[in-house]
């Protein structure tokens, strides 16, 4: 098999380097010609992912439809913003059977389309799946263990990836419920902020494993209430990617709600991490969809407070601290859960 890595930022160089090592050609494609020639010329990207070197079998590419025309697998890994445009620049070029994987962690703003149902929208021809967990791309290109989560309906497409990804380094598990692992990795940047700004202030581990436990809670809450599977959010694409994106500086979100926590306003943060940080955009797209779905987010509804219209933090952690109470554990069996919700 040939595999073609569309986006060549850290996540998308770390995966072209475990495919190529795992002795498949990768071609990883880049839209400026200025980044290309620099990789050519260091054989690393040095602009997203520095000191680690592009194995032999990366082809760094500017030519899409060289790219994709040849290969059997395809990860798309841009930003939210850009994929609609980018997979549909693909379509133009991918084989009818090939396999198409988002590695992107959004969601459409326009009519709330995952980026799974933008692949099967746009390729009807080839089977289409998402990877997600704990992936932060610094670790994996540094070989550190962990494990990712391959979700399609298509048994043949979690076999390729499994087969193309797999190594000693990176353990790969598979999914059916696309939209339970695509959710989970999308909602948690949105929480990652909220643990960055509670990392600035300082607060104590209590606070911070109460703060992932509910956001964990309100992911799936969320996610359920779309057609996802709860039992998806225990799992590395749920509770796994949640932990590690909530406590690691090197993630971008983490980042931007340190810097928010700090003092420094959204546009500002936004300034000084210099990259994209999904979680801003996917809250406001996440916010609107839990009005008009009547589902209960009370920290989606309190970052975008503090984000766009003016809270205080301190403000917004009093109204959460003095909210309703309700139950822990809200999927349990069905006759243990209306129980629950009696003694509630």
């Amino acid at each position: 098999m040939k595999v073609a890595i569309v986006g060549a930022g850290n996540f998308g160089t770390a995966i072209a380097n475990i495919v190529a090592k795992n002795g498949f050609p990768a071609y990883l494609w880049m839209r400026d010609p200025a980044q290309l020639a620099d990789m050519r010329a260091h054989r690393e990207n040095r602009r997203y992912l520095k000191g680690h070197p592009l194995d032999d079998n990366v082809v760094p590419s500017g030519d899409l439809a060289e790219s994709v025309g040849a290969s059997d697998v395809l990860f798309v890994t841009v930003p939210s913003a850009s994929f609609r445009q980018v997979t549909r620049d693909v379509a133009a070029h991918a084989k009818p059977g090939a396999f198409a994987v988002s590695g992107t962690k959004g969601v459409e703003s326009d009519g709330f389309r995952l980026m799974s149902q933008i692949l099967d929208e746009l390729l009807p021809e080839c089977g289409t799946g998402v990877i997600s967990g704990p992936n932060l791309a610094e670790e994996i290109a540094g070989a550190h263990f962990t494990g990712t989560v391959v979700a399609s309906r298509s048994a043949d497409l979690r076999s390729a990836v499994r087969r193309v990804l797999a190594s000693p380094t990176l353990r790969v598990y598979s999914s059916d419920d696309v939209y339970g692992v695509e959710l989970g990795g999308a909602l948690k940047n949105v929480y990652a902020i909220i643990c960055g700004m509670a990392a600035a202030l300082e607060v104590g581990q209590n606070t911070v494993a109460m703060l992932i436990t509910r956001s964990l809670a309100e992911m799936s809450r969320f996610a359920v209430s779309l057609g996802a599977n709860p039992f998806t959010f225990l799992g590395l694409a749920g509770v796994g990617d949640l932990m590690v994106t909530c406590t690691s500086p090197l993630s971008r979100n983490f980042q931007l709600g340190f810097q928010v926590g700090k003092g420094s306003t959204l546009d500002e943060a936004m300034e000084q991490l210099g990259r994209l940080a999904e979680g801003v955009n996917t809250l406001r797209v996440i916010r609107a969809k839990t009005t008009e779905l009547g589902v209960y987010m009370p920290l989606v509804e309190g970052l975008h407070r503090v984000l766009y219209e003016g809270y205080g933090i301190g403000q917004v952690v009093n109204d959460l601290m003095t909210s309703e109470q309700m139950v822990d554990v809200e999927f349990a069996s069905p006759e243990t859960w209306s129980t629950a919700l009696g003694a509630a």
